[in-house]
């Protein structure tokens, strides 16, 4: 639950939840640290900070492309917090946009 309740404050926030949009729209080549400052008119220090918040729980990645950083949607991440929603949100009671039920693995409540 602490993870869920770190990534839904992370997304709380609106240049976050503006930033990990644009990413997850992107794919998952993700974009440098100063296309997304550019296109979302952030200032890159802000932006930083952003990213690194949304690094710490689990939403996105980086790695160093040169001089730049690239960001990308952590799609793993993502699906984590979208099961623990469906599982303990909706007790399997509802079906997700997509028609398909997650199935749970092994061991998970």
């Amino acid at each position: 639950m602490a993870a869920a309740l770190e990534a839904l404050g992370a997304l709380a926030q609106e240049s976050r939840l503006a930033a990990f949009r644009l990413l997850v729209q992107r794919g998952p080549d993700g974009l440098a640290a100063g296309q997304i400052a550019e296109r979302l008119d952030i200032p890159p220090a802000t932006l930083s900070f952003h990213l690194g918040q949304l690094g710490q729980a689990g939403l996105v990645t980086s790695t160093r492309s040169g001089r730049s950083i690239v960001y990308a949607a952590d799609y793993k991440g993502m699906d984590r917090l979208m099961g623990f929603l469906y599982d303990n949100c909706c007790q399997g009671a509802c079906v997700p946009a997509s028609g398909v039920r997650r199935a749970r693995k092994k061991g998970e409540r």
